[in-house]
């Protein structure tokens, strides 16, 4: 699915996800997981990659197998270097109160991996859950 980059088309791609993920036999836990792990990655595009520009699009696909389910997300604007990224004090931002900073670490709190890569002016984000909890091998 395509949806504008634009937080009020949040609450489209949480459904289309969670209605593939179900479709899949997920169990619930994992759907919620994914629900919250898609809606941080598609809100730091818009934020971060868009600053806000509602003009560009953000493409939401979902992958399943018989091992894994995963959502890729791209979108074109600036891309996101997670080698820049360091780990934050969530104790520290709840004590100073602090919004934000948090989507990356929620990320990969919920997820059993996360990928980032930049291709040819596209960025991709790869949310991916073992049916299993773990790759097989």
């Amino acid at each position: 699915m395509t949806i504008p980059s634009a937080t009020r088309h949040l609450g489209e791609v949480r459904q289309f996800v969670a209605e593939r993920a179900a479709a899949e036999g997920l169990e619930d836990e994992m759907v919620q997981e994914l629900r919250m792990a898609v809606e941080e990655a598609c809100a730091n595009v818009i934020e971060h990659a868009y600053a806000g520009d509602a003009s560009r699009e953000i493409d939401v696909a979902v992958i399943a197998d018989d091992e894994r389910f995963t959502v890729r997300i791209r979108d074109e604007g600036e891309p996101f270097r997670p080698e820049a990224y360091d780990t934050p004090d969530v104790r520290e931002l709840v004590r100073r109160r602090q919004s934000g900073g948090l989507g990356l670490h929620l990320m990969r709190r919920l997820m059993d991996r996360v990928e980032y890569r930049t291709r040819q002016g596209v960025n991709e984000v790869l949310l991916t859950k073992y049916r299993d909890g773990q790759p097989a091998g």
